[in-house]
């Protein structure tokens, strides 16, 4: 079991018990292709020394990294899918294969896949990822990442050499297995299965543990506040999810229950999109017919989802407590929105009345320029760019005179003229040149060039 030396692994979920998980084997793949590999992710986690060997023989072979899991773990879990409740699910195309340590800051770290297999709750899938899939996951976590959201990270994508049969794309496809690498995979659906299944106890250690792990504020809380302080921590961190991904101009598409993890990372990209201009309206999902999904009803559904993992906590706190936490979100929420739009605009706070304004503003001038979204803030970034005219912008310079430049365009990423974009017609001309003719190279400069973005806007100014 080749590892580097600094690698400090766990197996902290196995201590909830055999009520959350069932171990399962890894589907045997009759090839494995590396495609890609986030060695920056791999240093922080202590294995950026592994060979391509040993990378495809763990993260495609799926052998245990030592002193981590012996077997990967499906785990259990329900959730409300478009407002549905379904108690069928679970991980039915992949597992939790292992945890470690960020060697940053100590914070544990899970290694979750997709595409790995079938598993006991597959149902009729095959629990297979197509490489499209895949591709379009790697990239859509990347440049997440350069925004400033918090999300999941893609940390390995292997080609598996199967023939896949799908509904939603040109078949048969090649397949991939993908990992990645997230604080945690304990999710609202999780909760929401003991509360169905009447497992009060369990609810109890699941708290407990989320709180030892991953929510250590409120572990310094009495016992009579832990529950309350748990769901603020969980409120505040999907709260600040949701208003960095409206900064970005991202649209999740399957907003479940399940789809909602603790720590408020954004993970488990399947329909996804970044708005071509502003539009409340805009959905990544064809099967999303009602907009419920849409970009402007994204902090309203991930507020109806907290509320569904308060209803799993009625147990062990007041209703009339859990109800005051979950109406603090909307005063976060805007908190957080504030932070990520003066951080995309490279400017400094002038007050929280003053920051909500300048956001409503912006809003306002996305609206009426019809500007490209990526564009107006790769234009007004750090300045007052000229060529704006209309009310909405003249307004929008107004309100910036009172918010101080943080940020700089010393970079050459803003020298070359034009923002990096990853819209839907750019994302098919990508996987096009991989289906058609196996080439990588645009993929390969796509991240280059997210990567040039990501550098330029954590160089210029601080994270919100």
């Amino acid at each position: 079991m080749a590892t580097t030396s600094g690698f400090r692994p766990s197996t902290a979920h196995a201590a909830l018990g055999a009520l959350f998980f069932d171990p399962v084997r890894p589907a045997a793949f009759p090839q494995h292709i590396l495609r890609f590999r986030n060695q920056e992710a791999a240093r922080q986690v202590g294995l950026d020394g592994l060979s391509d060997a040993d990378w495809i023989r763990h993260f495609g072979q799926f052998d245990p990294l030592q002193g981590s899991f012996e077997q990967p773990l499906a785990l259990r879990y329900h959730g409300h899918q478009f407002r549905s409740y379904n108690p069928e699910l679970g991980d039915g195309r992949g597992f939790l294969f292992a945890q470690a340590h960020d060697l940053r800051d100590g914070r544990l770290l899970d290694f979750g896949t997709k595409g790995s297999g079938t598993t006991p709750w597959s149902r009729s899938g095959d629990g297979r990822l197509t490489l499209k899939g895949g591709v379009r996951e790697v990239l859509a976590t990347t440049l997440l990442e350069a925004l400033g959201v918090a999300t999941s990270r893609s940390f390995s994508l292997i080609e598996t050499g199967e023939q896949l049969v799908r509904n939603d794309e040109p078949s048969p496809t090649r397949s991939s297995v993908l990992v990645r690498l997230s604080h945690s995979h304990i999710r609202i659906g999780t909760f929401q299965r003991l509360a169905y299944l009447g497992e009060t106890e369990a609810i109890r250690r699941l708290i407990d543990h989320a709180v030892a792990h991953y929510l250590p504020k409120a572990a310094r809380e009495v016992e009579a506040e832990r529950v309350p302080a748990f769901l603020d921590a969980v409120c505040a961190r999907v709260a600040a999810t949701g208003a960095h991904w409206m900064a970005a101009g991202f649209v999740h598409g399957v907003l479940n229950t399940d789809n909602i993890n603790i720590t408020g990372e954004s993970f488990d990209y399947g329909p996804w999109r970044f708005l071509p201009v502003y539009d409340p309206g805009f959905t990544a999902a064809y099967f999303d017919s009602s907009g419920l999904y849409a970009f402007g009803r994204q902090p309203d559904t991930l507020l109806w989802n907290l509320a569904r993992l308060a209803e799993c906590l009625l147990p062990f706190a007041e209703q009339e407590v859990l109800e005051a936490v979950l109406l603090r979100f909307g005063a976060t929420f805007h908190e957080a929105l504030s932070r990520a739009m003066l951080w995309r605009l490279g400017r400094g706070s002038a007050g929280a009345d003053a920051d909500r304004a300048l956001t409503r503003q912006v809003w306002e001038a996305l609206r009426d320029s019809g500007a490209g979204f990526e564009r107006f803030f790769f234009d007004w970034f750090a300045t007052v760019p000229a060529g704006y005219a209309g009310e909405a912008c003249d307004a929008l310079r107004d309100r910036l005179s009172a918010h101080p430049i943080t940020g700089t365009r010393d970079d050459a990423y803003f020298a070359g003229g034009a923002p990096c974009t990853l819209l839907i017609d750019e994302v098919e001309r990508i996987w096009g040149a991989i289906a058609d003719g196996d080439d990588w190279s645009v993929f390969e400069r796509k991240l280059e060039a997210i990567g040039a973005m990501g550098r330029a806007l954590r160089g210029a100014v601080s994270h919100a």
